[in-house]
């Protein structure tokens, strides 16, 4: 989407945002492949227990505040001119999203399978929380890209809505239990190439410098003895 902008949008990602998008592609890729397999779960009941898990509750309370704080205090100062704050509300967000969606995916097969669904009060709680989360998603999301490049924007929510959905699955599914020390190691440097990448792109984002001009620069320069 970031290269995409740049030739049908007339947007200019300058080389920090370029090497920005690498390193957080190359490390939600890497946070990916070191990922646990997620628990398997066959049944609403089971999805119940698990969304009642106190560690579930705590976090999805935690983001559920933070959300609020960012839509009702933050954002309304500063979301015009700090584009991480639109795009930290979808992500945050998301996570409830993707484990409403999870849900309903166990509905429909239950479903299929010829089993009792429609009186389970989890399904209509999924749907209410799927709607909810996903307008809410769509609202800041083009509130983010009405007021910033999409080349600036995609790669961010992209990196950042990863992180969070990993985490929300990490939570959800006790996945922390059954990580070794190679996959730990593996998400937290995935982890910290997304953090460096999205500070590349975010704190150079005005810096008008091309590849180009940096190669030029670099001729530019006496050859050491």
């Amino acid at each position: 989407s970031a290269i995409l902008s740049s030739y049908f949008l007339n947007e200019k990602l300058n080389i920090h945002g370029k090497l920005g998008c690498v390193l957080s592609i190359l490390g939600s890729t890497v946070m990916v492949i070191h990922a646990p397999e997620e628990e398997e779960v066959t049944s609403l009941d089971e999805m119940e227990r698990k969304l009642q898990d106190p560690a579930f509750v705590t976090f999805a309370v935690l983001l559920t505040v933070i959300a609020l704080v960012l839509i009702v205090v933050v954002a309304p100062k500063r979301g015009q001119t700090n584009v991480l704050i639109y795009v930290l509300i979808c992500s945050l967000i998301g996570a409830f999203s993707v484990s409403s969606v999870k849900g309903l995916g166990i509905a429909i097969k239950q479903m299929l399978e010829r089993k009792p669904v429609y009186g389970h009060p989890l399904v209509y709680i999924l749907v209410g929380i799927l709607v909810l989360s996903v307008s809410t998603q769509i609202s800041y999301l083009n509130k983010a890209l009405d007021m910033f490049n999409t080349s600036l924007v995609t790669p961010i929510y992209y990196v950042c809505f990863t992180t969070t959905v990993v985490t929300c699955s990490i939570i959800l599914f006790k996945e922390w239990s059954s990580m070794e020390l190679g996959d730990i190691i593996g998400t937290l440097s995935g982890f910290c190439s997304i953090i460096i990448g999205i500070f590349l792109l975010h704190a150079f984002k005005n810096t008008n410098i091309t590849w180009s001009q940096l190669m030029s620069t670099v001729a530019k320069e006496p050859s050491l003895p």
